[in-house]
């Protein structure tokens, strides 16, 4: 059996700083192999995603990591000790020959590697974006095994990998909450077309773009039902099931840090691979990085997940749908706001042309948003953090009833928490400003201040940085409104909560 990677480093740009083998904060496609191998030498990291969407990507990433590092993989061999896995584009929207050459790639890899001496294959896991059924997973199985099986002389012996494991990522609500029946349907599939099954399945729970399009609770309670349907699945059809959650470091996007490891593993027990992304690993000291991708993976696999019963999923069903109202409804009056601020952001990682920030956006109704990143960014840059959207009007409406407010307490345990991490960042200034000109503003402030009753907590500054972040987010919302630049502002607040977005 091979060895599950306890953490895994993505290119997620929601740095604030520059990491600590760079000049800036910016990370050009031609630094991304150097960032590669400091992830597993330095860090101590065992997965490296390769990212294919959006973005450019050096094909080249085997022969250059072999043949800059030969040395270190000699002795730490991709595939068998490190681990390098694609995320590939979505094939659903892209009419590019990207995710075919992210494919031949994996079996020249292969190829390759068979020649030089090392393990093979090197490379034998993708990331499907998107996933919302069995048969996407199977296109991309089947595409694989088509591809690998080509024969021609001067293709050479393709005998060396012929098919990949799948890793699903699925990222909207809906979807996470039947994740483990699209899973059942594919292992079914999967069997009746290669005869036989993977042996084991590594689903990826999306944090970030989940609290995006639904809110805060809706999102930790959907990946706490999924993480509790995983672990039922897998004693059903006796395949390991091994979940992946990608989380970024501020509360919204799942309160990832260096700093907060064990409240993360106990709040999503069940993970077997936590994902870390730029902020973690360039916003803190280097010293904290190490110590804590080194916690992680002696305690991750400590965590087992908490079974939700039928009765108790209904009612987490039932809470998710009453905060997702009031955020949803609130993020549609909103939005345009957001996506205005988003445009000063500054850019970490290099993008394909016709991409970017505030390309492929996410849609909330038919209002535009930016992705998970620079939503984030934008709310905490005016000192609006994100989390409380929804949030105080939910919780008044569930603390009438004992079930339901009985559920979000044993299932979110991390909640309050959460909420005074954010509530630091908040500047109810600019909040109270914004709320005498619109109406969705002022149901952000009331959710602030119910929040507040309910719960007895005072959400404001208590450090000189975060006093200081206000400060700062006060000047950004003044220059914002007379249409100033706020560019710079934005990333000084950055890196005063240590996170871009």
């Amino acid at each position: 059996m091979r060895k599950i990677p306890a953490t895994m480093v993505s290119q997620h740009p929601d740095n604030a700083t520059r990491p600590y083998w760079h000049t800036e904060p910016y990370v050009s496609d031609q630094h991304e192999v150097k960032e590669c191998f400091l992830t597993y030498s330095k860090l101590g990291v065992d997965e490296y995603k390769w990212d294919w969407e959006g973005k450019f990507v050096d094909e080249s990433v085997f022969e250059r990591l072999i043949g800059s590092y030969w040395s270190y993989f000699k002795k730490n061999q991709l595939g068998r000790d490190k681990f390098l896995t694609f995320r590939l584009p979505d094939f659903r929207v892209r009419t590019e020959s990207r995710l075919g050459r992210a494919l031949i790639v994996i079996t020249s890899a292969a190829k390759l590697s068979t020649e030089v001496g090392l393990h093979v294959p090197p490379i034998f896991e993708t990331i499907i974006p998107m996933v919302e059924n069995e048969f996407e997973m199977m296109a991309v199985q089947e595409a694989f095994h088509e591809l690998s099986g080509l024969k021609h002389k001067l293709f050479g012996s393709q005998k060396t990998i012929r098919n990949i494991e799948i890793i699903p990522l699925f990222e909207l609500i809906p979807t996470i909450l039947h994740s483990d029946t699209i899973l059942g349907k594919y292992l079914i599939l999967h069997k009746r077309k290669f005869k036989f099954s993977p042996p084991y399945v590594r689903p990826f729970l999306a944090r970030s773009d989940s609290a995006l399009n639904s809110g805060l609770v809706p999102a930790v309670l959907a990946l706490k039902k999924a993480l509790s349907n995983y672990a039922v699945l897998s004693e059903k059809l006796h395949i390991p099931i091994y979940p992946i959650i990608g989380a970024g470091s501020l509360p919204f996007r799942g309160g990832s840090t260096p700093y907060a490891v064990h409240e993360f593993l106990k709040q999503y027990a069940g993970v077997r691979t936590m994902l870390v992304q730029s902020a973690f690993q360039y916003d803190y000291d280097l010293p904290d990085v190490i110590k804590a991708i080194n916690l992680i993976k002696k305690t991750i696999n400590r965590y087992e997940a908490e079974r939700m019963t039928p009765k108790e999923s209904l009612t987490a069903v039932d809470i998710m749908k009453i905060f997702e109202r009031y955020y949803q409804h609130t993020v549609l009056k909103i939005g345009t706001t957001i996506y205005e601020i988003a445009k000063s952001l500054p850019a970490r990682r290099e993008r394909l042309k016709h991409t970017g920030l505030l390309k492929y956006p996410r849609y909330i109704g038919k209002v535009m948003i930016p992705r998970a990143i620079g939503f984030t960014a934008s709310l905490y840059s005016i000192g609006v953090p994100p989390e409380f959207i929804g949030t105080g009007r939910g919780l008044k409406q569930i603390s009438k009833n004992r079930d339901q407010l009985h559920i979000l307490e044993k299932f979110y345990p991390n909640f309050r928490f959460d909420l005074v991490r954010a509530g630091r960042f908040l500047n109810v200034d600019v909040l109270e400003q914004l709320a005498k000109k619109g109406n969705a503003w002022s149901d952000i402030l009331r959710d602030v201040r119910l929040l507040e009753e309910l719960l007895e907590l005072d959400f404001s500054p208590i450090t000189s940085k975060e006093k200081e972040h206000r400060v700062i987010t006060r000047e950004i919302f003044d220059r914002f409104k007379h249409g100033a630049n706020i560019g710079e502002l934005v990333g000084e607040a950055a890196i005063l909560r240590n996170s871009l977005g």
